[in-house]
C-alpha cells in the first residue's frame, strides 16, 4: 500500500526543486506498480506473467551521455576521461531546471526511498524520483526496503531524478544527444533524462557509492560473493553475464 502523502513528503520534493501539484506515489507495493505500469502503457504483461516494458531506442546504457559536474571541491578527486566526462555547473543547472520543471508538470510522480548497501556503517539512504511507474518498480527490487516505522523520518543522502520524456537539446545544453545522465556530488543529486533504459538508474547509484565509499576507506567492487561452510569468501568479478 502507498505511504500516506503528507506535507513533509511534498516539502522534500520541493527541496530538490520539484514543486509538484500532481499526486506523489511513495513506496508503492509491487502489485500496484505493475498495475500502474500497464495502465499507463509503459509495458504489457507477457505470457509468463511478467511485466515487459518498452525502452525505446536505448536498449542499454549510453556511456557517452554520462557526466559528472566538475566543481572545485571534487575536481582533483575524479579520474577524468572517456568514462568520467566533466560538465560545468552552469550546464548542469540548466538541465536540472529543465527536468525539475518537467517533473512538476506530471500528474503522478513515483518516489522510492531505500537503502544502498547492507552494512549499516557504510550504507546510504537513496531517494529515487521517477516519471515512470515501471522504473520505480525496478529500483524497488534493487534497493533495500526501509522499515515502515522509519520511513516517515527518512532523510536521503543522495537523490536521483529520472524523467525519460525530458530530453536535452544538444545545441543549447552542449551535450552529445537528447539523453543525459549527470551526477552532482556537491548537491548530492543525479538527473537522468532522454532514456527509458532502467540500467542508467542502477549505474548512477553504483557510481555514487564508488565515489563516497573510498573516501571512508572502503574498497567498492561490482561483483558477486559466496562463502563456504568455513566462512571463507570468494569474489567473482567480470562483465555482466560472465
Amino acid at each position: 500500500m502507498p505511504v500516506k502523502i503528507n506535507k513533509g513528503m511534498v516539502g522534500m520534493l520541493e527541496h530538490v526543486g520539484i514543486k509538484s501539484t500532481g499526486k506523489i506515489r511513495r513506496n508503492l507495493d509491487i502489485d500496484t506498480l505493475v498495475k500502474k505500469s500497464v495502465e499507463r502503457k509503459e509495458g504489457i504483461i507477457s505470457k509468463s506473467g511478467a511485466l515487459s516494458v518498452f525502452t525505446g531506442k536505448y536498449t542499454g546504457r549510453s556511456p557517452n551521455d554520462r557526466y559528472i559536474v566538475d566543481s572545485p571541491s571534487i575536481h582533483d578527486k575524479i579520474s577524468w576521461g572517456k568514462t568520467n566526462i566533466p560538465i560545468s555547473e552552469n550546464q548542469f543547472n540548466d538541465l536540472y531546471g529543465k527536468i525539475t520543471r518537467h517533473m512538476a508538470e506530471r500528474d503522478e510522480i513515483f518516489v522510492f526511498d531505500g537503502i544502498a548497501g547492507a552494512d549499516p556503517d557504510h550504507s546510504m539512504n537513496v531517494r529515487v524520483v521517477n516519471e515512470l511507474a515501471s522504473h520505480n518498480l525496478s529500483i524497488r527490487h534493487m534497493l533495500r526496503k526501509v522499515d515502515d516505522r522509519k520511513l516517515q523520518k527518512f532523510m536521503p543522502d543522495f537523490t536521483i531524478i529520472c524523467a525519460p520524456d525530458c530530453k536535452a537539446e544538444p545545441p543549447i545544453h552542449k551535450v552529445n544527444s537528447e539523453a543525459f545522465i549527470i551526477l552532482d556530488f556537491d548537491k548530492k543529486v543525479g538527473i537522468i533524462g532522454g532514456s527509458r533504459y532502467f540500467g542508467e538508474i542502477k549505474k548512477a547509484i553504483f557510481s555514487v557509492m564508488n565515489y563516497f565509499l573510498p573516501e571512508k576507506g572502503v574498497l567498492s567492487l561490482h561483483c558477486s560473493a559466496n562463502t563456504d561452510d568455513q566462512g571463507n569468501v570468494a569474489l567473482f568479478l567480470g562483465l555482466s553475464g560472465t
